[in-house]
């Protein structure tokens, strides 16, 4: 004996907020609507990391803050600088403050350039960093070259790095300033063409 099993017919009702599917002889009830990321973004806390002596730190940093989508701005210090010395407490009290939250957030870390382990790894020759202090920020793990910022005068500007760490934070996992291919051989470092 074949038997043949019961076919419910779904209604499928769509409004601008919830999608219901009822039963012809049922109350309808409402379904959750799929979705791979939220509507908005919670709000995010900036974060200050540990100063950076190690290489492997540093890509730790830059793992960590690829996956919360947040950038990475760094800041290249000395021990011999007097003008890093003034501009990082600067910078920790305007990320501490929250500035850039808004935005979307940002992680902060200083790279200390004249760490045994990061002069001999030649972190600084990687990203170009020739002068003391440097703010560099990294988005997607990508050094944001075209933000690139090595005027003192500018660092002790409290306006101008509060405009400086909100365009950062806008970038929300982008991109976007990583330098372009115009520039020539390693970023115009010997003179590339423009077209």
């Amino acid at each position: 004996m074949i038997t043949r099993t019961s076919t419910r017919c779904l209604r499928l009702r769509v409004s601008s907020k919830t999608a219901t599917a009822s039963p012809p002889s049922a109350l309808a009830r409402p379904l959750r609507a799929f979705s791979s990321s939220q509507e908005k973004p919670a709000a995010v806390k900036n974060r200050i990391y540990t100063p950076v002596r190690r290489p492997d730190d540093f890509e730790t940093y830059k793992l960590l803050s690829t996956s919360a989508r947040v950038p990475l701005l760094t800041f290249w210090t000395a021990s011999y600088c007097s003008t890093c010395r003034a501009v990082s407490p600067i910078l920790e009290e305007l990320i501490n403050a929250g500035v850039g939250e808004e935005e979307g957030g940002v992680s902060y870390c200083e790279l200390e350039y004249d760490s045994p382990d990061i002069m001999s790894s030649g972190l600084g020759m990687t990203y170009m960093i020739t002068s003391m202090p440097t703010l560099l920020s990294f988005d997607r793990g990508e050094p944001q070259t075209d933000t690139k910022v090595t005027d003192p005068r500018k660092m002790k500007d409290r306006e101008w790095l509060k405009e400086w760490i909100r365009t950062e934070a806008r970038r929300r996992g982008g991109g976007g300033g990583g330098g372009s291919p115009a520039k020539g051989l390693f970023g115009g470092l010997f003179g590339g063409e423009s077209k």
